[in-house]
């Protein structure tokens, strides 16, 4: 267990912004192991659609963080990637995906990274770590898509099919990825169904199945048992693609391990310190067992 060797309690404060967030568990989760880091560690929402706020307000958002003194903040749908025009600076990860989900206010200056990308990382790692990785199937090449998609290539996933209702869209993440890695082995596709029967496992990153997206992301017939599938979506925790690949007998990776290793990348940012990620997975697990 990571325990900070600090004797004096300092404060720091952070923020989320992003649109219909109030039932985010990253406050409980921030709060709880900055307590036990002996820090005064407080998380506010900023809530673009409590606020009746249209998404242009981001800077206005952001100048509000700095000017209350905030350490830093996260960022979440639908602002990761335009809020890169509004920042001083970008860490290696958050400049080569296009993408941020975190930003750190020091000295004046506003530095975007990108912990999504080692959120799914790790957590595919933990929860899938023997499914075939020859080929899968990408929904979604948002703000989300991107940094999985990145993800999907460190876990070796040898070819990678991106669909987005944007097609323009992912051709666009293909090419990147494919020039990132020196490797053809991410495309473009507009027919999820034919993917599908070739690939072994479906990576879902775009908002539908949350409580304001409702639905399924796939037809039901293009799913099968053979099939792995990965969410990112952790709100609700069992998302209806879930339950469908449950009752089919799929392998399937929750949301929530990625929003806890990202969180835990996140924490160490606006901290400086180490959390226990191990601690914040036990805590989670706890916040969604209370709230089912």
């Amino acid at each position: 267990m990571t325990v900070s060797n600090e004797t004096t309690t300092r404060a720091v404060l952070v923020g989320l912004i992003g649109a219909d967030i109030q039932m985010s568990k990253s406050p409980a989760l921030h709060e709880r192991e900055g307590a036990l880091q002996r820090l005064d560690y407080r998380y506010e929402l900023l809530d673009l659609a409590a606020r009746g706020l249209p998404a242009t307000a981001l800077p206005d958002l952001l100048a509000e963080e700095e000017a209350r003194g905030f350490a830093g903040s996260n960022i979440t749908h639908p602002c990761k990637q335009t809020v890169i025009e509004y920042l001083t600076d970008l860490s290696d990860d958050a400049r080569m995906l296009g993408a941020v989900n975190t930003v750190v206010f020091e000295n004046g200056k506003r530095t975007g990274h990108n912990t999504d990308w080692y959120g799914f990382f790790e957590n595919f790692r933990r929860g899938l770590p023997d499914v075939p990785r020859h080929r899968a199937v990408l929904l979604g090449a948002g703000g989300a898509g991107v940094a999985v998609a990145h993800a999907a290539m460190k876990l070796d996933i040898e070819h990678l099919a991106i669909f987005d209702q944007d097609n323009a869209r992912a051709s666009t993440l293909a090419e990147d990825l494919n020039s990132r890695f020196s490797a053809e082995r991410a495309f473009a596709i507009t027919d999820v169904g034919e993917a599908m029967r070739s690939a072994d496992g479906l990576i879902h990153a775009t908002p539908t199945g949350m409580k304001n997206y409702p639905g399924l992301p796939i037809e039901e017939s293009w799913l099968e048992p053979r099939h792995w599938v990965a969410e990112i979506v952790y709100m609700p925790l069992v998302t209806e693609l879930l339950a469908l690949a449950t009752r089919l007998g799929c392998r399937t990776l929750p949301g929530g391990g990625m929003t806890v290793f990202q969180a835990a990348a996140a924490f160490k940012l606006f901290s400086g310190i180490e959390p226990d990620a191990e601690r914040m997975s036990a805590h989670f697990t706890e916040l969604c067992k209370a709230a089912s």
